[in-house]
């Protein structure tokens, strides 16, 4: 169950995953240097309008795709409170893929279903991007930087979104299971 995971804090601290049970839960690999990066003001938009209501963001930096989320932890959470006045925290750099991925996101991967990408410009956008990818070698692998997974109340994976999608299109869901 997702909230048997213990993660790493920004500050190397531990962050039990059930500490979240019974919150609505956005988890995403993100990276400061990124086309995609822009997406943290709609994650930021999302925070802001449904956290009082037990909205939560699990934010990953990861450095796999392209090598753009350079810097350490405190510079890359400086970077997004001073250019996207993120008010959520970034947990610890990390690795999605491959032999050194995270436990938790093995299981997330492996436990979600098919990518939600609308319409077929971006379902050929995310091939390129996915054969640009050194990392994504399985089926399930993260395929970039801004892989969005949605988890409901009870801990059950109810979306992965595609980077190419913005946030903002999990706001129909999340108001549902909010």
């Amino acid at each position: 169950m997702i909230y048997d995971f213990i993660v790493k804090g920004r500050k190397d601290t531990e962050v039990k995953v059930s500490d979240y049970k019974g919150k609505v839960i956005i988890v995403v690999n993100t990276a400061t240097g990124c086309g995609f990066t822009p997406q943290y003001e709609a994650l930021e938009e999302l925070y802001k309008k449904y956290h009082t209501k037990g909205l939560e963001i699990l934010d990953f930096p990861c450095n796999q795709f392209g090598h753009q989320a350079p810097g350490d932890d405190e510079e890359i959470h400086e970077f997004c409170t001073a250019k996207y006045k993120t008010t959520f925290d970034q947990l610890k750099k990390i690795d999605v893929n491959g032999e050194n991925s995270d436990p938790f996101w093995k299981y997330i991967k492996e436990n979600s279903q098919e990518e939600y990408i609308h319409g077929m410009k971006n379902k050929l956008a995310m091939k390129g991007i996915e054969k640009m990818s050194t990392t994504c070698k399985n089926e399930k692998d993260i395929k970039w930087n801004f892989t969005k997974f949605l988890i409901d109340r009870e801990g059950n994976i109810v979306g992965r979104y595609s980077p190419i999608e913005s946030s903002l299109v999990m706001e129909d869901k999340i108001k549902e299971i909010i």
